[in-house]
């Protein structure tokens, strides 16, 4: 779909401002947004589920850890191959292909009995969210024009992502209560459900025509993924390896091998998967970096609170879970005015402000004492809501803007690669702090305690860099603005001094 889908598919005097959109255009809105929840879901869902898991199929730790980082390695490996995919195959056939793998692998993980297959169906997943990801936001952003449809229809689109990702512990405490099984096989309809409404209610788009450029960039799919894969890879087993291990150490080398020949694939190719002229947008730089900080920041802090509540205060996981439920909840109900905040503000200043806000809260939880207090929790769990509510739309919208229709599966992939590297390097990162810090042998509550405030601080000295990134967009914007106006004052002077020469020569 194009611009010009929307201009037929909207009746005329209605625009987002009003908020009046045709009910087909809503639907399809509603169908994406249900598919990024689900996506954003799966990444966190698990979590609580975990003990369970181990105890029923009798896991060891390293391969527990490797049913959240089997789907997180699936997702973060195909981004980019799944955002161009969506370009060049046509992104509603994409998306519906890609949501029909989900259901039937999400089903499959919810009833098999072998960790190794587990494992196998969560990483299946997740490269089966890589796909539906990228397209659904490539369809958004080519069918509605950039300015305030754009504007509203991502901040709803987005905020139903963050809204998933803050309520899958929620939703997974709940399920956990029932059997873990159930948050493993909840997914399956509920996908089948978006699948058949996407059937009906997206419409139909045309693949790019990409013969006459030289075809599709085969190599480069081959060497972009693989280089992503193997540093993700080596990420996650980096804490059980050791960082400078021979394991460790070779797979960075190949995945360091691999991106520079994905580059000098790329400045070769005629038609390349990733088009390297994008990345000079420093808004979108802006915003990759922001993004990724943002999501590590955050898997990093749920990590560290999940085990400070359940192992120190010894709560349920129901118990835990709804502690994280005010701040989904924010960000769910901003969706509905979060646009007119960014049509008002822009995204660089709500981009800011959502990133004070969570560098606020992460702030406020280092006040946390061996025995949980809800004076320190619920005002930290209630600032991460704003927060995630205001930065996560702005930063998909500022990724978005300026960018070419065709390119859109492109950047949104990269920006959920982003994303998902962020996860992965952040959390990463705060496992090793933990083990510094005597983490693995601490036997008191204090000593488990001290392993886990400097990953607190941690997290909010991260996420306070990216809050200096996103305002140093804000500064050299307004740093432009005030060049711009000196300069047309100056040019007004000329003019005057101009006319004042002719008057003198006309005299």
């Amino acid at each position: 779909m194009s611009h010009s889908d929307t201009s037929t598919t909207l009746r005329p005097g209605e625009s987002a401002a009003s908020g009046r959109w045709p009910l087909r255009l809503w639907g399809a809105l509603i169908v994406l947004c249900g598919a990024l929840f689900l996506d954003a879901l799966d990444t966190s869902m698990v979590g609580v589920a975990l003990p369970s898991i181990r105890e029923s199929l009798h896991l060891s730790t390293s391969s527990l850890q490797w049913v959240v980082s089997g789907y997180v390695l699936g997702y973060g490996g195909f981004l980019l191959l799944g955002g161009r995919a969506a370009d060049l195959l046509g992104r509603r056939r994409v998306f519906l292909i890609a949501l029909a793998v989900f259901a039937v692998a999400s089903l499959l993980s919810g009833l098999v009995d072998d960790g190794n297959l587990l494992i196998a169906t969560r990483f299946i997943k997740g490269i089966s969210a890589a796909f539906t990801a990228p397209a659904g936001l490539s369809i958004i952003t080519t069918t509605f024009a950039e300015g305030p449809d754009r504007n509203r229809a991502l901040s709803i689109y987005t905020t139903c992502g963050a809204a998933g990702f803050s309520l899958g512990l929620v939703l997974s405490g709940l399920l956990t209560e029932a059997g873990w099984r159930w948050t493993l096989l909840v997914p399956a309809p509920v996908a089948a459900l978006i699948l058949v409404l996407g059937w009906k209610l997206i419409d139909r788009d045309q693949a790019a025509a990409t013969e006459h450029r030289g075809g599709y960039d085969i190599l480069g799919a081959v060497t972009s993924t693989g280089a992503v894969l193997l540093l993700v890879f080596g990420i996650v087993r980096a804490p059980e390896e050791g960082w400078l291990s021979g394991v460790t150490l070779g797979t960075f080398a190949a995945a360091i091998a691999l991106g520079v020949a994905f580059v000098a694939v790329e400045l070769r190719v005629a038609n390349p998967l990733v088009r390297l002229g994008v990345l000079r947008s420093p808004s979108l730089i802006r915003a990759l970096i922001g993004g990724g900080l943002m999501f590590g920041g955050y898997a990093s802090f749920q990590f560290v609170v999940t085990q400070y509540l359940q192992t120190l205060s010894k709560w349920s996981a129901l118990h835990t879970a709804l502690a994280f439920l005010p701040a989904g909840l924010i960000v769910l109900f901003s969706s509905f005015k979060i646009a007119d905040v960014l049509n008002r503000y822009g995204t660089a200043r709500v981009g800011v402000a959502g990133f004070a806000f969570l560098s606020l809260g992460y702030l406020q939880f280092l006040r946390i004492g061996e025995t949980p207090s809800w004076w320190v929790i619920l005002p930290s769990i209630v600032a991460l809501g704003l927060g995630f509510g205001l930065a996560f739309p702005a930063i998909n919208v500022q990724a978005a803007s300026g960018i070419a229709d065709e390119e859109q599966g492109l950047v949104s992939g990269l920006l959920n690669t982003a994303l998902q590297v962020g996860i992965t390097v952040v959390l990463a990162a705060s496992t090793a702090i933990i083990a510094a810090n005597g983490g693995a042998g601490a036997k008191t509550n204090a000593q488990v305690l001290s392993s886990y405030r400097p990953v607190l601080v941690f997290v909010a000295l991260a996420t306070l860099a990216g809050l200096v990134i996103l305002a140093s967009g804000l500064l050299r914007r307004n740093r432009s603005a005030v060049e711009s106006t000196l300069a047309e004052e100056l040019e007004d002077e000329l003019d005057v001094l101009t006319l004042r020469e002719q008057d003198a020569l006309v005299g």
